[in-house]
């Protein structure tokens, strides 16, 4: 669509607001709201899905008359979907705001991720939040298991006491000592992980936490710091606080931030961003007590040294750190025939059929050490985030990445960052007094070795490691941009990092997580979500800071507007839907790769949106200019905008 049609869009845009808002009253009555809204998607959801978007193929023009005698008439996919989710919404029965009809799309948005979409993504864990938390469209159980640490005796008395008021729930006691033939056993008994808890009048009370949506019922480990982004952005310093104590809890009793608080995971961590939401946190309230800051700190120092900095675990040889999933067997959290693709190639080794070979390989009755160590790659990249990408399948576990030694050299300069300027350059903890030098110089021995071993002077990039074969795993991906952000680079480095994104990885909607590296030997190989042509909210958020870091504001500015376009495109164009990720180069939300799309399966409207999705967009609006926020409205073509046209 050229950018007159959308100049003549917006224009009726305003013109119609003006009529709608004309009325003395922003709210309005309906004779029968029932029927209206039965009306309405009997007329205009053509395709019977309890949405309004452009595919369907009703006349796009619906009137209603209120219960004043006035009459209203609603045009376009947009503003017909806006009506159709203040139906679904109304505060009574017979009550819709008009005004929202006609609201400015980034504006609406925003809003409902401020005022809806946070509180339905809340859980916690305790007599009010068990049933929703325990819920788990992924489980074949009616047993609904709660695992509680062995040293947190308080929430095992706490919980027990419970288990006759909720007859589904059974609460087990993990062993002291967590070992991954424990964690195997519990592949038939999956259930969730206890966080942590306040007490508040003498009552039991889990501390909040934010879940992605959809079919994640549990919190993730780095869509935690991701979301709490958007949570400070949004006035929600309780929940980022929240979130950061159930951090610990988990550093405490578990060992490790988990991929997420599911029994399968005990096994895994996930990318570290811990000093970054303390930090963040800090900075948004600096009077914000010290002792908590203290015990959180305490936190993650320990997780630093007895996580990454364990040698021949996640510490390697090279001296910088790798993912290292542990586990036994096929990781049980993926669907049903996720990896018949890689099985069947051992099953046709073993002269057996796939179905004896799972169950065989599973019970141990069948050793094969080469899988083994594939599914030990597999692991590292589940914990990597990046589940699953061709970049990291089936090496993973031999690689220092440029993304995770970015992210450990901010949790150096973060630490040494808290200890000068909140407890005046001396911090204890374990019998060590630390000061914000030691943790400074840390990080000039990682940025070091970085650089000798990740930075390629021909190619002026980082790229992964491979500490096997000593050699550079040379894939373009949007990890390898995180010095931007971690403040790693020079200046050298950071225009020729700029120039390389801006050719290698840029599409018309953001940046794509890798360059097209698939598979195209074998028309069989999976699709993989983490791969091109997909761009995640992650990748966005960490390369706009870096970029504004570095003085590359014009540039952080078009990125920011690709993203948040094509976000805002695709919630007009569909009634509202803010899904998990994004295909960048076609900018549309139908990704079909493994999983599919999170957050697209909703009735009238999206009740959460997705975590760092939502995020991203409070982010980026945060920083977008008014120039573009305006040109966003009218859902001006970024092509038509920017000289540097993304390839």
């Amino acid at each position: 669509m050229d950018k007159k049609k959308y100049i003549f869009q917006y224009l009726f845009v305003v013109a119609f607001s003006f009529l709608l808002i004309g009325c003395k009253e922003k709210k309005t009555q309906i004779i029968d709201h029932a029927a209206v809204l039965e009306s309405l998607i009997a007329q205009e959801d053509t395709d019977g899905d309890k949405k309004i978007t452009i595919e369907d193929k009703g006349p796009k023009k619906f009137g209603f008359i209120d219960k004043d005698g006035n009459s209203h008439s609603v045009e376009g996919t947009y503003h017909l979907s806006n009506l159709l989710q203040e139906l679904a919404i109304a505060t009574d029965k017979d009550t819709i705001a008009i005004d929202k009809i006609t609201e400015a799309p980034s504006d609406r948005i925003s809003r409902l991720i401020k005022t809806r979409f946070w509180d339905n993504l809340t859980r916690s864990i305790d007599k009010n939040g068990l049933e929703k938390v325990l819920a788990d469209t992924k489980s074949t159980t009616d047993t609904l298991r709660l695992y509680v640490p062995f040293r947190d005796t308080e929430a095992v008395r706490y919980f027990q006491s419970l288990e006759n008021e909720i007859p589904k729930l059974k609460v087990v006691t993990l062993p002291e000592e967590i070992t991954p033939e424990y964690v195997k056993t519990l592949n038939s008994k999956p259930g969730i992980l206890n966080l942590a808890h306040a007490k508040e009048n003498e009552n039991y009370q889990g501390r909040p936490f934010v879940v992605p949506g959809g079919r994640f019922n549990e919190m993730y480990g780095w869509d935690s710091y991701f979301e709490s982004i958007g949570l400070l952005i949004d006035g929600r310093e309780d929940l980022a606080m929240a979130m950061a104590d159930n951090f610990g809890y988990q550093i405490k009793h578990y060992g490790k931030i988990l991929n997420a608080n599911r029994s399968y995971y005990l096994t895994r961590t996930q990318p570290p961003f811990f000093s970054s939401l303390l930090k963040e946190i800090y900075q948004k309230n600096p009077k914000i007590s010290k002792e908590w800051l203290s015990d959180n700190l305490k936190m993650v120092i320990q997780e630093y040294e007895t996580v990454w900095m364990q040698n021949g675990v996640r510490l390697t040889e090279a001296d910088l750190s790798r993912f290292y999933g542990e586990g036994i067997g096929i990781p049980p959290e993926t669907e049903e025939g996720h990896f018949d693709f890689i099985l069947s190639k051992y099953a046709k080794k073993h002269k057996l059929t796939l179905d004896d070979f799972k169950e065989k390989y599973n019970n141990h009755e069948l050793i094969d050490e080469e899988l083994d160590q594939y599914f030990t790659h597999d692991r590292s990249m589940r914990e990597s985030g990046h589940d699953t990408s061709n970049r990291l399948d089936n090496i993973c576990a031999d690689l220092n990445t440029v993304g995770l030694n970015s992210l450990l050299y901010k949790y150096e300069v973060d630490i040494a960052y808290l200890i000068k300027n909140i407890f005046d350059d001396s911090f204890e903890f374990n019998t060590t007094k630390y000061t914000s030098q030691f943790w400074s110089n840390q990080a000039e021995k990682r940025k070091k070795r970085m650089n000798m071993l990740m930075w390629n002077k021909e190619k002026a990039s980082f790229y992964d490691y491979d500490f096997v074969t000593k050699e550079q795993l040379q894939i373009e991906s949007a990890t390898n941009y995180y010095p931007l952000w971690a403040g790693i680079c020079t200046k050298e480095q950071a225009a020729s990092l700029v120039e390389n994104m801006f050719k290698n990885l840029v599409q018309k909607g953001g940046v794509a997580s890798t360059s097209d590296i698939s598979d195209k030997t074998n028309a069989h190989a999976p699709q993989r979500q983490w791969d091109y042509p997909n761009g995640w909210a992650p990748h966005q958020m960490l390369i706009w800071r870096g970029l504004n870091e570095y003085g590359y504001h014009t540039q952080a500015q078009e990125l920011i507007y690709r993203w948040l376009w094509m976000i805002t495109k695709n919630a007009v164009d569909y009634n509202g839907t803010i899904p998990e990720k994004y295909d960048v180069v076609q900018c549309t939300h139908k990704v079909y790769a493994e999983y599919g799309n999170v957050g697209t399966e909703f009735d009238y409207i999206t009740p959460s949106g997705f975590g760092w999705m939502n995020a991203s967009y409070q982010l980026g609006l945060s920083l977008l200019s008014n120039e573009l926020k305006n040109n966003l409205d009218q859902l001006v073509d970024p092509d038509t905008i920017f000289n540097i046209t993304a390839k």
